[in-house]
């Protein structure tokens, strides 16, 4: 699995759909290139099907114009880079969660909200899933 993240507000994709994207000069699609983050080329993250009530199945950058730092080994692959509108970080593998402390896994974010003191924005007996009246 997959995780690209806008630094400035935490926005991105989870997926294991990747895909770096080269473009023809008139802005059409040319080729994928590879599975990583690939200057002068967009970077494609989400899911390889689609997701039943998604907003979104994945997120396209606009193409790289900078590799910042890139890190590997046997458990996971990281890179932040800059594109011609903002700053990302993506993953694939184990994410060193110790090493990252923003990074939470979606699982990890339902049972934060399961174990809230306060779900009514989410879930009321009385009422169901997302119905506050």
């Amino acid at each position: 699995m997959a995780s690209l993240r806008r630094t400035r507000d935490g926005e991105g994709e989870v997926g294991a759909r990747v895909e770096a994207i080269a473009w023809n000069e008139d802005g059409t699609f040319k080729e994928i290139i590879g599975h990583k983050p690939t200057i002068g080329c967009s970077l494609l993250v989400g899911s390889v099907t689609a997701r039943s009530y998604s907003s979104r199945d994945y997120w396209l950058t606009t193409p790289i114009t900078e590799i910042l730092e890139e890190e590997s080994n046997d458990e996971y692959y990281y890179c932040k880079f800059k594109t011609e509108n903002s700053d990302y970080e993506f993953w694939s593998g184990n994410v060193p969660t110790s090493k990252f402390s923003w990074w939470k896994d979606p699982e990890d974010e339902i049972k934060d909200k399961n174990n809230s003191d306060d779900n009514s924005d989410w879930w009321d007996i009385d009422r169901g899933p997302g119905l506050n009246y």
